[in-house]
């Protein structure tokens, strides 16, 4: 029987998972900015690194009505614009609420307009880039999604969906460690490739970018465990040694194009909980200021 989607947020994976869902069967309803719907075609394209493209047919919105009905409602904006996408479906009766955003503190956000019970945290690992409304770019050959436990009722079938496109789902029960496990590399990260410009190889190559980012990877490491997750450093660092050498940031890309980056949302809520258990992080506060010093330029 098919499930009944709708994905806020029409960017690089929100048009990711859309076109895997619908491709699949089930049915998907892109939720966008009211005036973009008109820019947005009937069927939404993945063109996938292999050559090959997936599709299906997409509804596209402006907002969800009062009361409609949707088995997942998928949160793929990015943490700047939470805000004011929520305005677009928070009247809507979502079965299950998954966001996909990075950071934390969106959690409680979506839980204070939906209830705890409905949101199931969730992260994903994949490079994908719109081109155009409704036509998606994925970077590398597989993606990885990660699920709170509690929603495989609700998700399983969705989990088998993906499958056949290369896509690995995992439901982990330890909720602090599934969302401190994307920051523990996530971080270190995105902060040296946006205060350096350079893609990660260049990280792994300069010595003294390499000790920043494994001094970030540490501190990291040890607020996250103060919060409960269970962590451990080598593996960021495997993650770096395997990745390809160009491999950069959405936070370095957004600083190269001029807009406003994540910086908050992802090494700002590391350095609020750092603050909370009195654990000192140098090396993130020094990428932070680095990075400000670069969007200043």
């Amino acid at each position: 029987m098919s499930e009944r989607h709708a994905i806020l947020g029409a960017g690089g994976i929100g048009g990711l998972m859309g076109a895997m869902l619908a491709a699949g069967g089930d049915t998907v309803t892109m939720v966008v900015r009211p005036a973009t719907v008109d820019r947005y075609p009937l069927i939404i394209t993945l063109r996938r690194p292999d050559g090959s493209v997936i599709s299906g047919p997409a509804r596209t919105v402006g907002s969800l009505p009062a009361g409609e009905v949707v088995d997942v409602l998928w949160v793929t904006t990015k943490a700047l614009q939470l805000d004011e996408a929520l305005r677009s479906v928070s009247a809507s009766r979502p079965r299950c609420v998954v966001p996909l955003l990075n950071g934390l503190d969106h959690i409680a956000k979506l839980e204070s307009v939906f209830g705890a019970d409905v949101v199931i945290p969730g992260t994903i690992a994949i490079e994908a880039e719109r081109l155009a409304p409704g036509v998606i770019r994925q970077g590398g050959p597989r993606g990885m999604l990660r699920l709170a436990e509690r929603g495989r009722p609700l998700l399983a079938k969705t989990a088998t969906l993906l499958e056949p496109y290369g896509f690995g789902v995992e439901f982990i029960a330890d909720e602090h460690t599934l969302m401190w496990s994307k920051l523990l590399f996530l971080a270190p990260f995105a902060l040296t490739t946006t205060a350096s410009g350079e893609p990660l190889g260049y990280i792994r190559d300069h010595p003294e970018w390499s000790a920043r980012m494994k001094a970030a990877v540490e501190e990291v490491a040890a607020v996250g465990r103060a919060e409960g997750a269970t962590l451990d450093p080598a593996y960021a660092e495997g993650v770096v040694n395997i990745a390809p050498a160009g491999t950069s940031s959405s936070m370095a890309r957004d600083v190269a194009a001029g807009n406003e980056p994540e910086l908050d949302a992802i090494a700002g809520a590391v350095v609020r909980a750092a603050e909370r258990h009195s654990i000192p992080v140098p090396a993130l506060r020094d990428l932070m200021q680095r990075v400000r010093e670069r969007i200043a330029r």
